[in-house]
């Protein structure tokens, strides 16, 4: 992990830890570097969640790019597959994204693709990262030059690009969604008015919650991480299915028609077999990460899927399913990629492909989730202060619980929060509770 990009782009709170100058300075190398390398210029894509600093790094960025002699298209509020898709398929040199996911408001980040609309490579991302600690030496000891004369970049406004997306989110469905009734939570952030736009277009009755962003409000008590809004709003409207997005929307949670949730391994669930009944599946193959419950591989095993299990983050889950050929992938979480519409998770596809599953199979999302069985789990987040520190002695310790408890046990720093993530997975809530317990005392201690 980078020292300014960990495991989803630079993250921190705006003006503090991630601040104008930042922005400005990864413009700047951005531009630079791919111009320099193609012998030419640099063409940027940025888009950019609800937040009210968004904005300011939105400017930041473009400024930067257009003083080292690049072009910026501003797509404005857009979702980050958005991004990735339009970066990829217009032929953009690198797209760059302005969002701190599932953040508060406070927070916001950068992240940046290549031309592919896959996460930059990591030999990029170190340039970058030295240009921002003043490290010039890649560029000959002296700062990069400014661009003068008609070799300064321009802005282009490309909301157009974020209307082609809508386009293509509409193209993937195949069947009408007339009579569906479907909640949508836009968690105030970047799906507050796409979501309503497809959905829309395909027939569905739209009923949505989290579309009023005023630039402080992203994940306010909306989103994917804060599902309780969406499941009242289902059971209040008796809504047939509901989804929620995170501010930049690369996440998705459901909830059924009875109001219960259905994490990241329950969509898995649904999509593995309605791929596979479709012969889509590739090789009976998928991928989930270590945090992904047991239950979800022993209850799609029968079916003679298999899944392959990688660390978390998606870039994992990406670069797992390319080696093994798998076209599916995912996370608990709710970031699930389909290689064969995105190079990165979308929580519109994810969305529309489980509509896909409801309308063909004409039956609720319960139904398509009754053989999911799901093991004894129980996650929680410790806050700390500094995460190396809190992490002190913790692999003894997992070591001696899973043995003592006959648990599985994986503890770990948030790479976009400042906050250790426990998990634990055994045969009873019991043991898994006393091993959460065990562990987020030791962080405190350590954390004193």
């Amino acid at each position: 992990m980078g020292k300014y990009f960990g495991t989803d782009g630079f993250r921190g709170e705006a003006g503090v830890k991630i601040t104008a100058e930042h922005a400005f300075k990864v413009g700047r190398i951005l531009g630079w570097y791919y111009g320099d390398r193609l012998g030419g210029k640099c063409r940027a894509v940025i888009g950019k969640d609800t937040r009210l600093s968004s904005y300011m790094l939105e400017y930041s960025l473009a400024a930067g790019l257009t003083s080292s002699g690049a072009d910026a298209y501003i797509m404005h509020v857009t979702t980050t597959p958005s991004v990735s898709y339009i970066t990829r398929c217009d032929g953009f040199d690198c797209g760059i994204m302005v969002s701190a996911s599932h953040n508060p408001y406070y927070d916001n980040g950068i992240k940046l693709m290549n031309s592919s609309g896959e996460k930059m490579e990591d030999e990029v991302i170190s340039i970058v990262e030295r240009y921002l600690d003043g490290d010039f030496s890649v560029f000959g000891g002296r700062d990069i030059p400014f661009a003068a004369g008609n070799a300064v970049g321009r802005t282009v406004d490309y909301v157009s690009g974020r209307n082609r997306y809508i386009g293509h989110l509409i193209s993937l469905a195949t069947c009408s969604y007339k009579g569906l009734r479907v909640g949508l939570d836009g968690a105030n952030g970047s799906a507050f008015n796409i979501a309503r736009s497809v959905f829309d277009a395909l027939g569905a009755k739209t009923f949505i919650i989290g579309d009023a962003p005023d630039g402080t409000n992203v994940n306010d008590g909306v989103g994917s991480t804060r599902i309780k809004s969406l499941q009242n709003l289902v059971k209040q409207y008796s809504l047939d299915v509901g989804f929620a997005f995170d501010g930049d929307a690369d996440r998705c949670i459901a909830v059924d028609e009875r109001g219960v949730e259905v994490n990241g391994d329950g969509e898995l669930f649904v999509l593995a077999n309605y791929l596979l009944s479709r012969g889509e599946l590739a090789n009976s193959n998928a991928v989930c990460t270590v945090m992904s419950n047991g239950g979800l591989v022993a209850s799609l095993k029968p079916r003679g899927i298999n899944f392959f299990i990688s660390d978390v983050g998606d870039k994992n889950v990406c670069d797992l399913m390319n080696k093994t050929g798998s076209v599916l992938g995912g996370e608990s979480s709710g970031h699930i990629v389909f290689s064969k519409y995105e190079t990165t998770g979308d929580g519109l596809v994810t969305a529309i492909i489980i509509m896909e599953a409801i309308a063909e199979g004409k039956c609720t999302l319960s139904r398509l989730m009754k053989d999911f069985k799901t093991l004894p789990q129980i996650s929680t987040s410790v806050p700390v202060t500094d995460k190396i520190a809190a992490m002190s002695g913790i692999d003894g310790l997992v070591k001696n619980l899973t043995e003592k408890l006959s648990v599985r046990l994986i503890v770990r720093p948030s790479g976009t929060e400042r906050v250790i993530r426990i998990m634990a997975e055994g045969e009873s809530e019991e043991s898994c509770a006393l091993a959460c317990k065990i562990v987020q005392s030791k962080i405190l201690q350590n954390s004193n």
